[in-house]
């Protein structure tokens, strides 16, 4: 690990397969960095991927990428954060983009806050229908009240959506990094339940970042969401994930998209 971090703020960004939405994911990163100038680094792991990912990306001045040749969502993320400098690691994906005033956000919490070890929040799918999205948002206030519980009342855990938290690099470094034997199901509940033991963890809907619905379209919302929820509890109470599969991308193959 770097012992010096020359970046405040390290934007890690997961790719397999991105090659058509890495370059929008990159472009609002930029647009928050010109709105809230901080110095900053944006990390791109192109995880196995066949396809123009790693070409699109470096047609971005000042974007690193790094190659991890074995497919897997914790083990991209964590690949990130070993090249990564910034006291903070912004952990986004690759079919994201950041709303305006994300990146102020996040410094103001992490300034005010300074025991924080980590902060998240969920995902806004600009490309499904109204009646979708409203579904959805009603998961997710499910999703707080568990947060609520399990963090406050309970004080097992806490809730984190992988592709969309930022964490501080002592307290990542403090569990050891991601959990590279998870495949893809409940990796966030993972590092959320650790990060737990070392300081607060926030979840707020106050947060969100808009992410691309295309996996709910394709295999349904109820259905993702029921994966979701038993991952959840059985990564919080029994410290494994129950879906131990990766999900398909388009093509066939174990997507590493959260």
């Amino acid at each position: 690990m770097p012992t010096r971090s020359p970046a405040a703020i390290s934007f890690v960004i997961p790719a397999h397969n991105e090659e058509m939405s890495v370059s929008a994911c990159i472009a609002s990163i930029k647009a928050e960095l010109a709105r809230t100038p901080v110095p900053a680094e944006i990390i791109v792991v192109n995880n196995a991927s066949t396809d123009g990912t790693k070409a699109v990306a470096l047609e971005h001045p000042g974007v690193t990428v790094v190659d991890e040749p074995v497919k897997g969502l914790p083990r991209a993320r964590h690949a990130g954060f070993r090249k990564a400098t910034g006291e903070l690691i912004a952990n986004i994906d690759a079919d994201t983009r950041l709303p305006a005033r994300w990146l102020e956000k996040t410094l103001r919490e992490f300034e005010k806050s300074p025991k924080l070890v980590a902060l998240s929040g969920p995902y806004i799918y600009y490309d499904l229908p109204r009646r979708v999205r409203a579904a959805i948002a009603a998961f997710y206030g499910l999703a707080y009240f568990l947060y609520a519980l399990n963090r406050y009342v309970l004080r097992v855990g806490s809730l984190i959506q992988g592709g969309n938290f930022v964490a501080r690099r002592r307290a990542l470094e403090a569990i050891g990094g991601y959990d590279t034997n998870i495949l893809f199901y409940g990796e966030d509940t993972d590092i959320a339940r650790r990060l737990h033991k070392i300081g607060p963890v926030k979840f707020t809907l106050s947060f969100p970042v808009y992410s691309s619905g295309r996996r709910l379209a394709r295999e349904g919302v109820v259905a993702i969401g029921l994966r979701y929820t038993v991952n959840y509890f059985w990564v919080t109470f029994l410290k494994k994930p129950f879906t131990t599969a990766a999900p398909k991308d388009v093509s066939g193959a174990p997507a590493a998209k959260n």
